[in-house]
């Protein structure tokens, strides 16, 4: 039953996960399509999930929402519902993380930049977060390519045997605070799913949903200098409204020793870019954007004989973006992209405790834009990837090497020349103890992120001759879970992973003026360390079922390029040194309160760590309740929040401000 509102991301959304660790009424079976489920607990590289129930409890709209309570991450958050909001794991940068729909890579060559605001959690059934890869070796070429990855699993129907049909209906809308009334109203959030049972074998599935919001909000912009204050006002936020509509659905079913999918996902939205707020510069109402985004995909996989599978899974994909800026002379400018993707992956077992991995990738990319002197790319990827393993009740033993090769042409100019790199990974978990939930664990990874089309070939900021991004990882980490029987404390969890990653060559897009013009600047050399913490509890007392979750990241990343720069050994922009986040909750019958708690330490909007470029520290605290009842056949959910309760003014970016407190509201009927 999906309800939204609460976020007790609590004891599944860590990287301790195992469905050992569930109570048991609390979350379905997930059934991941090409995956074989392996536990959370066990994997060899480091996993954060959420999942089930605890997805819906989330007070989140969006999946970007939802995965700031892991640790470890960065999310960009450009302002209000509508704004950009894009993700960066343990520092290494956005165009690195590959985030999978359902099994299979979202793209974007053009900037290599995915909102994951557009992607609802009101049909998502899990979200999971790996460092370096996942802890199955069977998977695509692209899949071992990308230095942390996001999992996006949406809801796969399941039906008792004599339901045939599921619908549920929900309703959002938010109240923030305004300066001229106390309370104003912004959001109509409509949504709808429909699951449908064909027969025994064939399920379908329909999603839609509508967001529609001015995107005015009350913001504070203060400015202090050499311990004085410089400038204190309060403004709204303007041209940050959005009118966006997402319809998604497909088929999945099963076949003898196999199983098969296909999902159709469309959305569009007009939005305006509100633009930095400065000094005499509150509102801008200049620039505004169109979005269209299309794409089909489907995979089939099946089980040939006892020892080999395999899987087959393809894509088309059709974005479309228009972009108007009334300042700019020839601002209005219409962009198109395409992609074509095939994957073929092969698993054979040798030995019941040994297996390979053969997959091979080809995709292909093209980009249109009505620019002067604009290039037209098209890009050819294949990738091949080889991969082995060896797994014992103690020991998971991993290796694996990826071959990727790029050819690009162009209309105008001249194009990126051939690219062909080897990548290597290996990785390793331990049980030392028979009878203890306890496993030490490391991961070694190489990976190369390929320049974006705009890092290349933009006719203002763009360079043909960039080189790759290389990125080399180092892990290790140790995971330990207790369970309690006849006791009021049910359990506890505990993870804890050091690391250190280095990146050559590293390209930066940082925003201009606006949110889609970028400038581009290569770091050169950066050095990331950092430590990885988390912490879970779950007791029983009477009637009433709690749950608490801390966890804690410190990262030092700094700019090693050149000794002789002023900014040598800084940390890097927008890094914070400490964060770190709390969940508690509390659930007694049909009623369920939830506290949230974000801390993001100080930071730096430039390369330089001088006072000028200083960003303090944050934090917010949320809080939502619900409760849930059945009038006849209907389940119906009804639940209120308070986010940033205390009213806590920030910017995540720069001269971005975000909201201050905010009310959200939710009925929700399942049918």
């Amino acid at each position: 039953m999906a309800l939204v509102l609460t976020n007790a991301c609590g004891f599944v959304m860590g990287q301790t996960t195992d469905h050992s660790f569930v109570e048991q009424d609390s979350i379905q079976e997930v059934v991941v399509t090409g995956k074989k489920p392996i536990s959370h607990l066990s994997s060899p590289t480091t996993v954060q999930s959420i999942q089930g129930r605890d997805l819906e409890r989330t007070n989140s709209l969006s999946v970007a929402d939802a995965v700031r309570y892991f640790s470890g991450v960065q999310v960009k958050d450009y302002g209000g519902i509508g704004g950009f909001k894009t993700l960066n794991i343990r520092s290494i940068g956005t165009t690195h993380t590959g985030v999978f729909y359902n099994g299979i890579q979202l793209g974007n060559a053009q900037n290599g930049q995915i909102d994951l605001g557009k992607f609802s959690l009101d049909n998502m059934e899990s979200v999971d977060l790996y460092n370096a890869q996942t802890g199955n070796i069977f998977q695509s070429a692209k899949e071992y390519g990308a230095a942390g990855t996001i999992y996006l699993t949406p809801i796969k129907p399941v039906f008792s045997e004599k339901e045939a049909t599921k619908l549920q209906v929900k309703f959002r809308t938010t109240a923030y605070q305004a300066i001229d009334k106390p309370l104003s109203y912004g959001l109509t959030n409509p949504s709808i799913m429909w699951q449908q049972k064909i027969n025994s074998r064939v399920h379908s599935n329909l999603s839609a949903e509508w967001v529609n919001s001015d995107g005015e909000y009350k913001f504070r912009y203060k400015k202090v200098k050499q311990g004085q204050t410089a400038y204190d006002a309060f403004g709204m936020r303007r041209n940050d409204d959005i009118n966006a509509m997402r319809i998604e659905g497909g088929f999945d079913g099963n076949i003898d020793n196999g199983n098969w999918d296909v999902r159709a996902y469309f959305y569009s939205s007009q939005r305006g870019l509100p633009g930095f707020v400065g000094k005499n510069q509150f509102e801008n109402d200049n620039q505004r954007l169109w979005d269209k985004n299309f794409f089909l995909q489907g995979s089939f996989q099946k089980q040939i004989t006892t020892r080999y599978r395999f899987k087959l899974q393809s894509k088309y994909a059709y974005d479309y973006t228009y972009y108007e800026d009334k300042n700019m002379p020839k601002g209005n400018n219409t962009y198109k992209q395409q992609e074509g993707y095939l994957s073929f992956a092969n698993q054979y077992q040798f030995l019941p405790y040994w297996s390979a991995v053969l997959s091979a990738d080809f995709q292909y990319n093209r980009m249109d834009a009505d620019l002067d002197h604009f290039a037209y790319p098209k890009r050819y990827t294949a990738l091949v990837a080889l991969a082995s393993e060896l797994s014992f009740n103690w020991l998971k033993l991993q290796a694996s090497v990826l071959e990727n090769m790029v050819h690009e042409t162009v209309e105008q100019n001249t194009a990126m020349p051939n690219k062909q790199i080897l990548t290597p990974a290996v990785s390793l978990s331990v049980k030392p103890f028979r009878n203890a939930d306890m496993y030490l664990r490391a991961f070694y990874k190489q990976n190369v992120r390929m320049p974006t089309f705009n890092d290349l070939y933009y006719v203002v900021i763009g360079s043909r001759w960039l080189e790759p991004e290389r990125c080399t990882q180092y892990d290790a980490g140790v995971t330990f879970g207790q369970t309690f029987r006849n006791s009021a404390f049910i359990k506890w969890s505990f993870q804890t992973d050091v690391y250190y990653n280095k990146v050559i060559d590293k390209i930066v897009a940082i925003p201009a003026s606006n949110l889609f013009q970028w400038s581009i600047t290569n770091l050169g050399e950066v050095e990331i360390r950092g430590l990885d913490a988390s912490i879970n509890a779950s007791w029983r007392i009477a009637s009433v079922y709690l749950n608490t979750r801390l966890n804690y990241t410190f990262q030092k990343a700094q700019d090693v390029t050149n000794s002789q720069k002023s900014y040598y050994k800084h940390q890097i922009s927008y890094i914070p040194k400490h964060n770190g986040s709390a969940v508690a909750s509390a659930e007694y019958k049909t009623w369920r309160l939830n506290y949230t708690f974000i801390y993001i330490g100080s930071r730096y909007s430039n390369k330089e760590n001088i006072p000028a470029n200083y960003m303090p520290s944050w934090c917010t605290s949320d809080i939502s309740l619900s409760k849930t009842f059945v009038l006849r056949s209907t389940q119906i959910k009804l639940a209120a929040e308070a986010n940033n309760l205390f009213n806590r003014y920030y910017d995540v970016v720069i001269n971005y401000p975000l909201p201050g407190r905010n009310y959200q509201f939710m009925i929700s009927l399942t049918i």
